[in-house]
């Protein structure tokens, strides 16, 4: 059975009684004498003669047989491969007001983005969605692969320049609504990460607990980039921390760059054995048909019956 299963259609190898039963009969079947009126003497045995002719009579009926076996399609199999999970991963930034405070050499606002691209290098292979927040929510660039869009985003959305109803920071909202941008993809590891400088009143009174316990159950890890002055509020940390992740409060833009570096190797690529792939292998018995047409070719010039 092992063997039949490295075939596409084994049930044409049936068909290769018909050369077995071709070659059979050439080596079993018993020739005529030629007899001629002037020769009164028995034939001579040749046996080696005999043997030579058959093994050339032999020849079509083998091409035959490999051409049965090359239509059931012969197959091989390949070693399984290492395959890399895909993570989808939804990077929701503040936009409001205070995002445009001096951090380093720049704005927050600037810094959390160059920071963001760089962690793009960093998970290639990886599918990426980018949300920005403040009172209300835009989700700018679906979860895709191609992460050109996610590069060209920074200079549209710049704090101070977007309409009144993104001046606040609603984190909780913002959380669930790229909860339902990550539960649409069966596939692959959940992770938001969560650059912030400010203080959500929607996560009071035992808010971030719920939405923590909703993020995990649904396989979402939370990262938080706390990107001000003081200490990262508890409802973030908490929410980061019971989700699986973890809250860092980088002090500037180099130290942003690190921190990506460690969700990085906190959140690696998972790798998964993939099943072996079943992939034609005409090859031996297509070179193995073109050889016996040649012997065959030749046999013809020298080796055949005559009566005399």
């Amino acid at each position: 059975m092992d063997l039949l299963a490295s075939f596409r259609t084994p049930s044409v190898l049936f068909l290769l009684v018909i050369p077995a039963m071709v070659i059979a009969w050439v080596w079993t079947r018993r020739g005529s004498a030629v007899s001629l009126p002037l020769d009164h003497s028995a034939p001579v045995p040749r046996k080696w003669t005999t043997f030579f002719l058959r093994s050339a009579e032999t020849v079509p009926a083998l091409v035959l047989a490999l051409v049965i076996v090359i239509l059931a399609g012969p197959q091989s199999w390949d070693e399984p491969r290492s395959k890399r999970v895909l993570t989808n991963i939804q990077v929701c930034v503040d936009v409001s007001g205070s995002m445009m405070s001096t951090f380093g050499e720049g704005t927050r606002y600037d810094a959390a983005m160059r920071s963001t691209e760089s962690f793009l290098d960093l998970r290639k292979g990886d599918a990426f969605g980018l949300t920005f927040f403040g009172n209300a929510t835009l989700h700018w660039v679906p979860l895709t692969t191609d992460t050109s869009a996610f590069r060209c985003a920074a200079p549209f959305m710049k704090p101070g320049s977007l309409p009144y109803w993104f001046n606040g920071t609603s984190i909780g909202a913002a959380l669930l609504s790229c909860r339902k941008e990550l539960i649409e993809r069966e596939e692959g590891d959940r992770m938001i990460i969560l650059v912030t400088d400010g203080y959500s009143a929607d996560l009071g009174g035992g808010r971030d607990e719920e939405i923590a316990r909703q993020l995990k159950k649904d396989g979402i890890v939370v990262y938080t980039v706390h990107i001000a002055e003081g200490q990262i509020p508890d409802e973030v940390v908490r929410i980061a921390g019971l989700t699986g992740g973890e809250a860092f409060k980088p002090e500037d833009e180099d130290g942003l760059k690190r921190v990506y570096a460690r969700i990085d190797s906190m959140q690696k690529a998972r790798m998964e054995k993939t099943q072996a792939e079943a992939a034609d292998h005409f090859g031996p018995w297509a070179l193995g048909a073109l050889s016996l047409l040649g012997l065959g070719l030749m046999a013809l010039f020298g080796l055949r019956t005559t009566p005399w």
